[in-house]
């Protein structure tokens, strides 16, 4: 857990609701795996996880950058959604979804007020889902907003 601190993990479990939060991703995507996680340069650690669909990875557990999605978003902010990669026309070629062998995937970016990069909410799930629901992004961005004020408050105790 190096690239996550000990205040940042013990900020995250303090959120009382993050179980719920990650439980309500899961439920408002359809997809059984949640997660928060926190970026830097090289590393995507878990920071909270939510896992129905046992895809293996816990809290504290860390992937290089490169070898998740969500490295697009931090370079340019914008929310990812997948809701079928095999046919996705972006994404039908990348080998991410291949190789962990996910068909939906969504993921928002989580930003400090001061515009600093923290890290992501993201569910995946190994069926194809269709996002009929045109208030689920606003929905999560609230949910990713709770958590950066929650980081931020704590960063400002600490």
């Amino acid at each position: 857990m190096k690239h996550l601190t000990i205040e940042e993990l013990d900020a995250i479990t303090e959120i009382e609701t993050t179980s719920n939060i990650l439980r309500l991703t899961s439920r408002l995507t359809g997809m059984r795996f949640s997660a928060i996680s926190k970026m830097t340069d090289t590393h995507w650690v878990a920071c909270a996880v939510h896992d129905e669909l046992q895809f293996g990875l816990e809290a504290g557990d860390e992937l290089l950058v490169e070898a998740t999605l969500c490295n697009q978003l931090r370079a340019n902010r914008k929310s990812i959604v997948i809701e079928h990669a095999s046919r996705d026309p972006v994404f039908w070629e990348h080998p991410l979804p291949k190789e962990h062998g996910f068909e939906s995937y969504i993921s928002l970016p989580i930003v400090f007020s001061d515009g600093t990069f923290f890290g992501t909410l993201c569910a995946l799930d190994v069926l194809p889902r269709q996002f009929e629901n045109t208030q689920m992004l606003e929905i999560l961005s609230i949910f990713t907003r709770l958590i950066g004020t929650t980081l931020e408050l704590q960063r400002s105790r600490a």
